[in-house]
């Protein structure tokens, strides 16, 4: 990786840590979903990023993938366990990261650290050469030690230009992958730590799509509005409310577009026997003998 291209990956993990600690701050008993998401978004267009996905609000033992659908109504409620993850690209050059906040206590403050902890445990473990197993492993220890589950079936990853996952998964457990990780990677690390049983399941519609490919046949409405995701959007992620927005399309559309196989509809994850799920998340930059924490704020932001 050339210098040019990791200046955009560090500007971009710098928008990336300012937009979730902003979000963090703004999430309060009353508030609406949207409310947070759209200003988070919008700081980080503010900031001369692009948003590498949609902000996501996972709630209580929804673990991943869910952001808000146009005009929703949904406000947090108080002793809600809110993930938020958030992610700003450069030039395709990403920045991912998330935290774990409660609405109003701290009933859940050992659950949220243990994926804290395991996160910078895993950071202070990683330098090239090191296996995805043991990484894994790492992250598996210090949460079960802390007497919680860690969640099998989702892991980090590898990001590349314009791919948020690579194709590197990093196991958030030892699961022997014998694959070592290379200097210059760019991972993003993110344990997910549960009371329950440590699997996540499919639920619903997250209101998360992403574009696949055009078909033939489509009609010419949806072939339009399937080109100009695909140019915008060049395989990233996207939200419903800005499909709406920016592709002046509807969620009709979007619908028969995935049952057509043009775009994917990402499902919301939710912990399998109802357990509250924390998470935390940094992309790094590895190096030979350590790494840059791309997505880590300092005094001086």
């Amino acid at each position: 990786m050339n210098e040019e291209m990791l200046e955009k990956f560090r500007r971009a993990g710098k928008i990336s840590a300012e937009a979730r600690d902003y979000g963090m701050k703004i999430i309060e008993e009353g508030v609406k979903y949207i409310e947070v998401v759209e200003a988070v978004e919008e700081l980080i267009r503010r900031r001369g990023a692009e948003l590498a996905f949609p902000v996501n609000v996972a709630v209580n033992s929804i673990a991943a993938h869910y952001t808000p659908a146009p005009g929703e109504k949904k406000r947090f409620q108080h002793g809600d366990l809110v993930k938020l993850d958030v992610g700003a690209h450069i030039d395709g050059c990403i920045g991912d990261t998330a935290a774990t906040v409660e609405v109003g206590t701290s009933s859940w403050s050992g659950l949220v650290e243990a994926s804290r902890q395991a996160l910078y445990r895993a950071i202070s473990f990683i330098k090239a050469g090191v296996s995805l197993g043991e990484l894994g492993g790492v992250v598996e220890r210090v949460i079960r030690s802390s007497g919680f589950q860690p969640i099998v079936n989702l892991t980090g990853h590898s990001i590349d230009v314009y791919k948020l996952h690579g194709g590197y998964s990093i196991p958030n457990y030892n699961n022997h992958n014998p694959l070592r990780v290379k200097e210059g990677l760019i991972l993003a690390i993110e344990p997910f730590a549960t009371n329950g049983g440590g699997t996540v399941a499919s639920g619903g519609n997250s209101n998360i799509y992403r574009y696949l490919k055009t078909k033939i046949g489509l009609k010419p409405e949806l072939q339009q509005m399937a080109r100009s995701v695909e140019r915008l959007r060049r395989g990233l992620p996207f939200s419903s409310r800005w499909f709406v927005k920016e592709i002046k399309g509807s969620v009709r559309d979007l619908r028969r577009m995935v049952s057509r196989g043009v775009l994917y509809s990402y499902p919301i994850l939710v912990e399998e026997k109802g357990g509250m799920v924390s998470q935390w998340e940094h992309t790094i930059y590895v190096k030979e003998n350590g790494v840059e924490v791309l997505t880590e704020r300092t005094g001086a932001d």
